[in-house]
């Protein structure tokens, strides 16, 4: 099997700059841990959204995504059971602006083609 591609997408209803500026210290402390492929905050852009069905969400689009390589779902799972008793890790969470601000969050995996 490929690599694995963890796609976290996160509706953030909090202070979006303070949230930010967590990420910066978030990002080197989870990034030591795994490897994440890129971070994204949102643009001020609107959503373009179209289809056949096309249907806004309730939250709106997601205002930071991530995504994290893996080798496969194994090496996820322990890597995020790990993080439950990563000291340094805790500490980081513990500086986090609010957990209770994210109205949505949602997790995909997926796979090259």
């Amino acid at each position: 099997m490929g690599d694995l591609f963890e796609i976290r997408d996160y509706h953030y209803d909090g202070d979006l700059a303070e949230y930010k500026r967590w990420w910066e210290t978030g990002r080197e402390v989870l990034g030591a841990r795994m490897d994440i492929q890129g971070l994204w905050f949102d643009s001020g852009e609107p959503p373009r959204i179209n289809g056949s069905a096309p249907m806004p969400l309730p939250h709106g689009s997601a205002n930071c995504t991530w995504i994290i390589r893996w080798d496969d779902i194994g090496h996820r799972e322990r890597v995020w059971d790990a993080l439950q008793t990563d000291s340094e890790w805790i500490s980081c969470a513990e500086q986090h602006p609010g957990f209770e601000n994210y109205l949505h969050m949602s997790v995909r995996f997926m796979e090259a083609g």
